[in-house]
């Protein structure tokens, strides 16, 4: 048994944030049912890169585990058959623009009324309420108005954005946590809620010791580049061959550090304490940037590592997706699909001892899941070849979104 083993999600959501938080649910043990417009998830047709001509490595990368069922919400027998999903399911995640469930009559009052026990997560650019909640929401407007892309790159350059969609999978990532707890909670009070994530607030959740240094201040943090604005030294550097990252997180490492150096320069008093190599920091990062020239990556790395010292290299994805480490930590795996043959995917982040997630089936192809569904839900084989003929539904033979 998974964890989440009997907890039933109806899937409404599409591209990333959303996908996301529904995979994770999948991935320990949840039903998930994403249902897809007639058009299909937009990201079935992100690309290049496709796997053999067919499947978006977009789409792959987050919507293994589920089942895929075609439904034209616009149509009251769609919209029908979608209430009758939300009867006895758990969950219920979308990540439209808030007002866009009401617009279609299947707002959280609505799929209340069919099932109280519902719980709603819904994930936006900028929340259900406020002044900017009909924004539309993407992930680099996250990221620059939430304060990332002021704090990102190197000093005096132009703001630069992440390179993952860290607004997007930070939304998707704070709806699963509302999920869990929101059915932790019906458990003593039998009843559902609406959980609200956004992705503007996910940025400003992250903002963490820089918001500290704000409040504490007023000033405004500035971009680094690599370094840590209260950490010396802390950042990337660049060696003969390539960039490592060093991380002298306190001042016991920085006396190993010192030893491992052998630059007299470093027993300067202007570089004894945290505080003190914080306002030296440049004469302190020009000292070692010229020092670190000499060798390559791998040998600072082995001897800044066997000191003791935290250190690793940075590396390219060629580098960690195949590390050892990584493949023994399972974190990147191997699935065989008839249509797609071995695929590689991310593994599974959260390692439970007695009941760890699993991956049991690759993503869906478009309506996949759609008769097998409507099966389920009671209706006829006359009543699907009806449904299938007129638009409210689609199935894997009769459509195809590539």
């Amino acid at each position: 048994m998974l964890p989440l083993n009997g907890i039933k999600v109806v899937d409404l959501t599409r591209i990333l944030s959303g996908p996301f938080c529904t995979m994770t649910l999948a991935d320990l043990g949840a039903e998930v049912i994403k249902v897809e417009s007639p058009k299909g998830d937009d990201t079935r047709q992100w690309g290049p890169p496709f796997v053999n001509d067919e499947e978006s490595a977009y789409f792959l990368s987050v919507n293994r585990n589920k089942q895929s069922i075609v439904l034209n919400l616009k149509e009251e027998k769609g919209k029908e058959i979608l209430l009758k999903l939300v009867e006895d399911a758990d969950v219920v995640a979308e990540n439209f623009r808030p007002g866009t469930l009401e617009k279609l009559g299947i707002g959280y009052e609505t799929l209340k009324q069919h099932n109280p026990g519902i719980i709603l997560a819904s994930i936006s650019g900028f929340g259900q309420t406020g002044p900017y909640a009909q924004k539309p929401g993407y992930d680099v407007l996250a990221q620059g108005m939430g304060g990332l892309m002021s704090v990102t790159g190197e000093p005096g350059g132009s703001p630069v954005k992440g390179g993952y969609s860290l607004a997007d999978i930070g939304a998707g990532m704070w709806a699963t946590i509302g999920v869990l707890a929101a059915l932790k909670e019906r458990e003593r009070s039998g009843v559902g809620q609406w959980v609200d994530a956004s992705l503007l607030d996910t940025m400003i959740s992250w903002q963490t010791y820089l918001a500290g240094n704000y409040f504490a201040t007023g000033k405004d943090p500035k971009p680094l580049g690599g370094a840590h604005p209260n950490i010396v030294p802390y950042q990337v550097f660049g060696a003969s061959n390539g960039h490592f990252v060093l991380a002298v997180g306190n001042d016991q490492l920085w006396q190993k550090f010192k030893a491992v150096m052998d630059l007299d320069i470093l027993e300067d008093e202007r570089f004894a304490t945290n505080p003190r190599r914080v306002d030296n920091r440049d004469l302190l990062i020009s000292i070692l940037e010229e020092a670190f020239k000499e060798k390559t990556v791998q040998e600072w790395v082995s001897v800044i590592e066997e000191a003791g010292i935290p250190c690793g290299p940075v590396n390219q994805f060629s580098d960690i997706l195949t590390d050892s480490h990584v493949k023994e930590r399972e974190m990147v795996v191997e699935a065989n699909s008839p249509e797609l043959g071995t695929l590689q995917m991310l593994g599974i982040p959260v390692k439970l001892s007695r009941t760890p997630g699993q991956i049991d089936s690759l993503p869906p192809q478009f309506g996949e899941h759609t008769d097998a569904i409507l099966e389920r839900l009671g209706y006829s084989e006359e009543d699907i070849k009806s449904f299938n003929h007129s638009g409210v539904s689609a199935n894997q033979s009769e459509q195809n979104v590539n």
